[in-house]
């Protein structure tokens, strides 16, 4: 259990949850000028990703003040909390069940929270699903709520599809009254939410900001990218190698994981997936940051880049480039060094599981 720091007042803190939200993080911070940079809070959650020596690499760079890890816990790690989540019958047993579900969670997790987030002046959160929603919303702290993937709500809009029936009325109850917790821009204190893509969002909601990342990316210099690679690149030379051998190969296709379904369906998918490209050129994987499938084993016959590299790094190697990239899920418009990108979708998922577990905005 961690002890709260204080800081002081007027800086800025990040909450990321994954390697992607650290990306996006460098980009927002190397857009500010010289001046405003190194003075803002990092705080990595472990909840769902394990940042290895990230922390290390981060606090070398000296873009962030400081770089602390949450250990953020999931619901079920308080046991005290199922019984809320038990069907009660009706709507309205659910509902009471549901906000006294919110204020307990918030308390539970109050221990584990690495910093005083009254303490700062701006406060940015990448996935605020997660507990440290409940908990700013409990204890009325405002905060900008970030996507938490590249155009991810036009994939999968969990604020709708996670309160579909009634949601009108529990956004209502979310936004106006803090008696539960609906993320995505529906919280009472969350003052707004960056998107990539407005335009790409089937279901609006009054709170969106659309900042395009590549807009950020755009803006960075040569410094810029050299400190971002400096903070996500385990082994630089590895890295160079493998783009070099590249290099010398013909055609080339990259396959990008996706953590889907269960881990011996997943192989069987990329399996397929292999099958279907190999014929146009050799092979490459990179792993999902969260993919759990151990491809350097399974898969040990064809190149793989890292899998925590963020894939959108790659932009900076002018000497990569690929005849095409394909992923199942992915969102690609970040990549710029391939000739073609495949996005396969949900009709290349109906072949594996059931419709409605990936198709969930089509349910809301």
């Amino acid at each position: 259990m961690s002890r709260m720091k204080k800081q002081p007042k007027g800086q800025r803190v990040y909450v990321c949850h994954t390697y992607y939200h650290v990306y996006v993080t460098f980009l927002k911070e190397l857009n500010l000028p010289e001046n405003q940079r190194g003075k803002a809070d990092l705080v990595l959650s472990k909840m769902s990703t394990n940042f290895e020596k990230l922390k290390e690499r981060v606090e070398s760079t000296g873009l962030f003040d400081r770089v602390y890890e949450f250990d953020e816990k999931r619901e079920d790690f308080f046991p005290e909390l199922a019984r809320y989540r038990r069907d009660g019958g009706n709507f309205l047993s659910n509902l009471f069940r549901r906000i006294r579900f919110t204020r307990r969670y918030a308390q539970l997790e109050a221990p584990y929270i690495p910093v005083d987030f009254r303490e700062y002046e701006d406060i940015y959160i990448y996935c605020d699903s997660d507990p440290v929603g409940y908990y700013l919303n409990q204890n009325r702290i405002y905060y900008h709520a970030l996507e938490d993937g590249l155009n991810c709500l036009k994939n999968f809009d969990a604020a709708r599809y996670d309160n579909r029936g009634h949601f009108g009325l529990k956004a209502f109850l979310s936004r106006s009254l803090n008696l539960i917790f609906v993320q995505n821009g529906y919280g009472k204190y969350c003052i707004d939410m960056e998107v990539n893509d407005i335009s790409a969002i089937r279901y609006s909601c009054p709170r969106y900001v659309e900042k395009p990342r590549q807009e950020l990316a755009d803006h960075l210099t040569d410094g810029d990218k050299d400190v971002i690679l400096k903070a996500f690149i385990r082994d630089k030379e590895v890295l160079e190698r493998q783009i070099a051998e590249s290099s010398q190969v013909g055609d080339k296709i990259l396959i990008l994981t996706d953590p889907l379904c269960t881990l011996d369906v997943r192989e069987r998918i990329f399996r397929d997936i292999i099958a279907r490209y190999e014929s146009e050129g050799t092979i490459f994987l990179k792993p999902h940051p969260r993919d759990e499938l151990d491809y350097r084993s399974l898969f040990s016959e064809y190149p793989q880049f890292d899998a925590t590299v963020p894939m959108e790094i790659l932009n900076f190697f002018p000497g990569l480039r690929f005849k095409k990239v394909v992923a199942v899920f992915t969102e690609m418009k970040g990549i710029h060094f391939a000739d073609e990108l495949i996005r396969l979708g949900a009709d290349f998922m109906d072949a594996y599981e059931k419709p409605e577990i990936h198709r969930q905005n089509e349910q809301i």
